[in-house]
């Protein structure tokens, strides 16, 4: 049982380290290189489906070298397929030494976090959220849905790309709502500052009502309540209630 024990851990070392680590001595050697090989290919193309734009600007090669690194030095608290690329991101964002190494994108943590939101809001079990009448937004207390998440970004993600790749971040932020439609489609679209501290302050918040939430919000913009701020932010509501962000 001791030796059975020895080998597979000196198996799995290899297999997360092939560079540095040697295989099993008395294990063919054909056939340990065969289980190398699949052990990366299956979590570079299962994490692959996921950050297909990160992987078009590093290249192949340096993609490799993130998974491999993945597969050398990070320990996975999570025994879910669909859970390893929330994985990854934690070690991506963890600034492993593989990133200290070498020339990479200083947006590349905030990339993968907006391409892996789209995965998780595709497969997420949350439920939208139920009917309600569009008359009581300012009358009631509201909430956002679990299935429309306000992001403040760096970097400009939704337009990186291989011939997009800025070298110094905007002056403003990048604000992003990010839903799942009726139809199971990820939607992306850009906030105005006021309207992502809108969903922030719902969040942050959920007994107000929509007029008192709206009123509040122009105090911290420093902007006087007006019978205008309020019908446009009433306008603002209404669209993100026909759109099931809140209700």
């Amino acid at each position: 049982m001791d030796n059975l024990l020895l080998q597979q851990q000196s198996l799995t070392r290899y297999l997360r380290d092939p560079q540095n680590q040697a295989p099993p001595a008395d294990m063919n050697a054909a056939r340990v290189n065969v289980y190398r090989d699949l052990v990366f290919n299956n979590v570079s193309q299962l994490l692959g489906g996921t950050f297909p734009v990160l992987i078009r600007i590093i290249g192949d090669e340096r993609w490799r070298t993130l998974v491999r690194g993945f597969l050398r030095d990070h320990r996975a608290q999570t025994p879910k397929f669909g859970e390893i690329a929330e994985e990854f991101l934690g070690y991506l964002a963890a600034q492993p030494q593989v990133l200290r190494t070498g020339e990479w994108p200083a947006f590349l943590v905030e990339l993968a976090h907006y391409e892996w939101v789209e995965m998780v809001l595709q497969q997420s079990d949350a439920e939208p959220l139920p009917p309600s009448d569009p008359d009581g937004l300012l009358g009631r207390p509201l909430q956002v849905s679990a299935l429309a998440w306000p992001l403040a970004y760096t970097w400009p993600v939704q337009t990186l790309g291989p011939d997009q790749q800025p070298t110094t971040p905007p002056a403003q932020p990048t604000l992003l709502l990010v839903r799942r439609a009726a139809d199971w489609s990820v939607k992306f679209s850009e906030l105005s500052p006021l309207a992502w501290r809108l969903l922030q302050r719902i969040a942050e918040f959920p007994a107000l009502s929509g007029r008192e939430q709206l009123e509040a919000l122009a105090t911290e913009a420093g902007m006087p309540v007006t019978a205008s701020f309020i019908d446009s932010g009433l306008v603002l509501l209404r669209q993100m209630h026909e759109d099931g962000v809140v209700g």
